[in-house]
């Protein structure tokens, strides 16, 4: 590839050095990507949050916004400097875009004296995920273990994560809820992307260094304007991510969690979390690796349509564990219990890994303010914040 232009590299792939784009470029990778077909989602402000949405080109992402968050507590801010990734995390993660809120397994409709049955629509247009972080990343990683590699995986999943395109990028602004290092999912993204950016605002201008991770990535990069990454980008780059790392101050250990946890099913902790908890189900929508679902059956009045549909369910609604005759979790306090018993304890049992990949946003999102880490410090005897 001409380090000048970025173009004709027949060998550019998995083992290809970092290069540095401008925004100009990265502009341009968001419109090749939608030009090879991919639905092209990142984030995007609106309704005072950042969230995932379609977007045609960095004039849609959301420069010079950052956010604040605290337990039960999100806001925006502005950051000087016009950074397009200042933000962290916020209420959507990978999991809408590769495994659907709700998404029809099959519909039937009357046809005379029987009925004609469709399966599933045709398959979306593949995505591409800009701006995905190393907590995400992790994230898709767990999903697809349960989805893809577990004995019943389901197909339409697989498919489409099969089909993703991942532009990760490394985290520069932590949140106070951050407790990536502790996981060891961030602030640096880490394997399973496509493209990983980190992007640096100093006085040697707006750029971002692109590391290749995979041979899409490396084809996407064609026809974009790059140059070789210095050592001076190399070393600003990794201050970034050193930097954000030293500012994560909340700490939890998933080993110690998971054996706490398992020790204590009837600790009395738990009655003083249901006191709090409103069990609305918030943590487990903005998780980026819980993967509950039901599965309702439609009929119109007529009677001449049925459709049976997928959607997202939460341990936290009563019916998730009804069987015949009652719901077996009954009280807040017993579904608190199994979400955060199963996501930090059980999880390994299942999986050989903790469900939890230290992005926050049960903290933030939670109305009541309930910190898991801090229900975890509780329930271990330790004081603070800093967790078992």
């Amino acid at each position: 590839m001409d380090g000048r232009t970025g173009r004709d590299e027949p060998d550019a792939g998995r083992g290809t050095p970092a290069v540095v784009v401008d925004v100009d470029g990265l502009d341009r990778m968001i419109r090749g990507l939608a030009r090879a077909g991919y639905r092209v989602v990142g984030p995007v402000a609106r309704d005072g949050a950042v969230v995932l949405d379609d977007v045609d080109g960095v004039a849609d992402l959301p420069a010079g916004v950052g956010d604040e968050q605290d337990a039960g507590r999100y806001r925006l801010t502005g950051v000087a400097g016009g950074a397009l990734f200042a933000h962290t995390v916020g209420p959507h993660s990978a999991r809408r875009f590769l495994s659907p809120p709700r998404r029809t397994l099959w519909s039937a409709a009357r046809d005379g004296d029987g009925f004609t049955v469709d399966g599933p629509a045709a398959d979306d247009p593949p995505v591409a995920l800009v701006g995905v972080r190393g907590c995400d990343l992790a994230a898709i990683a767990v999903q697809d273990r349960v989805r893809q590699r577990s004995p019943h995986p389901d197909p339409a999943c697989a498919s489409a994560r099969a089909r993703a395109f991942v532009v990760a990028v490394d985290c520069a602004r932590p949140a106070s809820t951050c407790f990536c290092t502790s996981t060891g999912t961030g602030p640096a993204a880490g394997p399973g992307h496509d493209l990983a950016l980190t992007e640096l605002t100093d006085a040697h201008g707006h750029r971002f260094v692109v590391r290749v991770g995979s041979d899409r990535g490396a084809a996407a990069l064609a026809g974009v304007p790059w140059r070789p990454a210095t050592a001076a980008d190399l070393d600003a780059a990794a201050r970034v991510v050193g930097d954000a790392a030293g500012r994560i101050t909340r700490r939890l250990d998933p080993a110690r969690a998971r054996d706490v946890l398992a020790a204590a099913p009837e600790h009395p902790h738990w009655d003083d979390v249901a006191r709090r908890c409103l069990s609305c189900a918030n943590c487990t929508l903005v998780c980026p690796t819980c993967f509950c679902t039901a599965v309702e059956d439609v009929t119109d009045l007529a009677g001449g349509h049925a459709s049976r549909v997928e959607r997202w369910d939460s341990c936290f609604t009563l019916d998730h564990s009804y069987l015949h005759g009652g719901a077996v979790r009954g009280s807040t306090r017993s579904r608190y219990r199994q979400w955060l018993t199963h996501k930090l304890s059980t999880w390994w049992d299942q999986f050989g890994e903790t469900g939890c990949v230290g992005c926050g946003r049960c903290i933030a999102w939670c109305p009541a303010g309930i910190d898991l880490v801090a229900e975890v410090a509780a329930i271990a005897g330790a004081p603070g914040e800093s967790g078992p």
